[in-house]
């Protein structure tokens, strides 16, 4: 029987901490949400690390949008990461027309041999989902994090319905948008692995992560 997967954006130790009090199985380590979530600082990722035995994948981004800002600063901070204690990621990049930039992902990835990582929404934004999954699985990742389309969940239950039926070696985890009465039909297509951020933070980003929000999803997923 496959293992559900709850996993929970963290912004600092604090949020670690009460995420796996409300029972979260994984978490994503980001910095600056205005920007949709980039590269936390080693500092960062040091503390967080002491503060939970939770996986925490760390994020590998440095601007907006699905373009890498410079490769080369990328790497020093994939290596500086690791060197922090860091050894699960989540990144992606796109090109020009959309479509996955291997190029891009091979050069990062060069600095995280052995690691686990996760393929972001990236997917949601490429020109066509669904063949970059595969182009996406091609490049090593375990998990690819999807909403379907850009729009989030709701507009993409038809492509995310038919990224489950592909799941093999390596997982979907939904989210983007994603609400409560989203999971029993997410479930009954296939998915497992269901991601959250603001929907267990009442308050907003700048509000610290509710324990009973995440413990509401765990229960649902």
């Amino acid at each position: 029987m496959v293992r559900a997967m709850l996993e929970v954006i963290a912004l600092d130790a604090d949020d670690a901490v009460a995420a796996q009090a409300g029972g979260a199985h994984r978490l994503e380590l980001v910095t600056d949400m205005a920007a949709d979530g980039l590269t936390p600082p080693p500092a960062l990722v040091r503390d967080v690390l002491g503060a939970t035995d939770l996986p925490v994948r760390v994020m590998l981004r440095d601007a907006p949008g699905f373009a890498p800002g410079s490769l080369d600063g990328l790497r020093r901070d994939a290596a500086a990461l690791r060197e922090a204690g860091a050894s699960e990621f989540v990144l992606g990049f796109l090109d020009a027309d959309d479509w996955v930039d291997e190029a891009a992902c091979r050069a990062v990835l060069a600095e995280l041999d052995g690691c686990r990582w996760t393929f972001h929404r990236a997917l949601d934004h490429s020109a066509d989902p669904e063949a970059a999954w595969g182009v996406v699985a091609g490049l090593g990742c375990d998990t690819v994090l999807a909403s379907g389309s850009p729009r989030g969940v709701a507009d993409g239950f038809a492509v995310l319905e038919r990224l489950a039926a592909r799941q093999d070696e390596v997982a979907l985890l939904v989210g983007g948008g994603l609400k409560p009465e989203q999971v029993a039909p997410l479930k009954a297509v296939g998915v497992t692995g269901f991601h959250v951020g603001s929907a267990v933070r009442p308050g907003g980003w700048d509000a610290p992560l509710s324990v009973e929000a995440v413990q509401t999803w765990a229960n649902l997923v």
